[in-house]
């Protein structure tokens, strides 16, 4: 099983290349049963991660266009009113699927957006009355513009909250530019690659993350860090319960992935920018969400450098 997944690591890495920590938060996102942002320009690659992971692992798969004229019936569904039958017939929308790609999520009104809210935290959806679970793995992975750009909408602090990762790809190093200029054409797509891992292999990953090992010693270092945002002098609002949970399971994905069954320090080291850095809040409010996402990398990483680790 952990063969495949590490091929399912190869193969993602040869379609982002030169973005290996970039390919292996998206496996934390998927292993851990969250969802990730990527928040960056167009053009950088964002698109191609998620349709490569798509390909690579044999589960349903929709991506859904987010423009300013989207409905959240539109991603869910609607009832549709059957006269021979007399009743409605509920029809699934896009989200009903294993794999969702929400692309250029912030181009939508915060109505639309927030029909997502209760699908990405409860896995459900509730219609009309009704309740309809979503699939199990169920992965979220959205794409947003800078709000600079024209037409795009401030994602609100609780849909936010509802990713567990957030990542900005940047763009490439000049060596693997120069590999994808090699290798690439500008229309190229993804038809050619082959599913690697099942859905239920997918599953069973995820069951055996549940399994790794977090020290009382770790959990305690862990809320340390969490707290130590909640009192910060610049933030207005710190890291949620949500968070810690998140950020607990983001380290055990990434122990995981690694090939290890407990977790230690490093592990909550390396997921705490990631989980962290979207959901801090600034009393001084950072217009331009690249500074603020610097600024709040900076400070997570000063705290990180404050708290003891446990020995």
């Amino acid at each position: 099983m952990k063969e495949k997944l590490a091929l399912l690591e190869q193969k993602l890495n040869n379609v982002l290349i030169g973005k290996q920590d970039a390919v292996k938060l998206c496996l934390v996102g998927l292993l851990a049963r969250g969802h990730l942002l990527i928040e960056d320009i167009p053009g950088i690659g964002k698109t191609t991660l998620a349709h490569g992971l798509a390909r690579l692992i044999e589960l349903s798969f929709q991506r859904i266009q987010f423009t300013s004229d989207l409905l959240p019936s539109d991603i869910l569904g609607v009832a549709i009113y059957k006269p021979s039958k007399e009743d409605f017939e509920f029809k699934p929308g896009p989200i009903f699927n294993a794999i969702v790609l929400a692309d250029e999520i912030n181009r939508a009104n915060p109505r639309t957006q927030s029909a997502l809210l209760e699908a990405m935290q409860e896995r459900q959806v509730t219609l009309e009355g009704k309740t309809y679970d979503l699939p199990d793995p169920f992965f979220v992975i959205a794409t947003q513009n800078p709000v600079e750009h024209y037409g795009t909408y401030p994602l609100p602090d609780s849909q936010l909250d509802r990713f567990l990762l957030s990542l900005s790809l940047n763009y490439p190093e000049t060596s693997s530019e120069i590999t994808i200029l090699k290798t690439r054409t500008y229309a190229q797509g993804l038809n050619q690659l082959e599913p690697v891992i099942t859905g239920k292999e997918v599953f069973s990953l995820q069951e055996q993350v549940e399994k790794v090992k977090v020290a009382d010693v770790l959990l305690e270092y862990l809320l340390k860090l969490i707290q130590a945002t909640r009192n910060h002098p610049r933030l207005r609002l710190g890291a949620s319960p949500r968070a810690s949970l998140g950020l607990k399971q983001a380290a055990k994905a990434y122990a995981f992935i690694l090939g290890r069954d407990y977790l230690i320090p490093d592990d909550l080291k390396k997921m705490a920018v990631p989980v962290l850095r979207h959901r801090l809040i600034f009393k001084q409010e950072i217009f331009d969400p690249e500074k603020k996402s610097q600024q709040a990398e900076f400070l997570i990483r000063e705290l990180l450098d404050q708290i003891p680790v446990p020995i």
